[in-house]
């Protein structure tokens, strides 16, 4: 199988409130939008591949048979950045309720969660070199 393209689709009541969200906080564009549809990209750097996300109303004829909206439970969608203090200073500032508050975590993370307006939990992180000893009890 060759494999075209992958990227999440998030059924929800507000997709054009997720347009607004990833559009002003993570780089975003617009590809397609219609009243129950958006389809946005980030555009990779030079090298870099772009991500692809997608959100679509539950009660569209088109809707894949199966899944319901989106409950907010059991997904965590990780977004790695330079400086994840920064944004979540910025997040904060313009609003966006922080669920886990930025910290540095002793395997080499320095991260923080929200909660997009779907409901989709985010995790935003930075990488950063581990405690000393932290992964040794791991690695064997």
């Amino acid at each position: 199988m060759k494999l075209l393209d992958h990227y999440p689709l998030v059924t929800t009541a507000r997709p054009h409130e997720c347009r607004d969200f990833y559009t002003r906080f993570f780089g975003f564009e617009t590809v397609f939008e219609s009243s129950w549809f958006v389809m946005l990209q980030r555009p990779g750097d030079e090298g870099e591949r772009p991500v692809t996300l997608a959100f679509m109303t539950p009660d569209h004829p088109s809707m894949p048979p199966g899944p319901e909206a989106f409950n907010g439970l059991g997904v965590l969608y990780t977004f790695q950045v330079e400086d994840a203090r920064a944004c979540e200073a910025e997040l904060r500032e313009a609003g966006v309720t922080i669920s886990y508050p930025v910290r540095r975590e002793p395997w080499g993370q320095i991260r923080f969660q929200c909660v997009d307006p779907s409901g989709l939990a985010l995790d935003i992180c930075e990488q950063v070199e581990p405690d000393p000893g932290f992964w040794d009890p791991y690695m064997g």
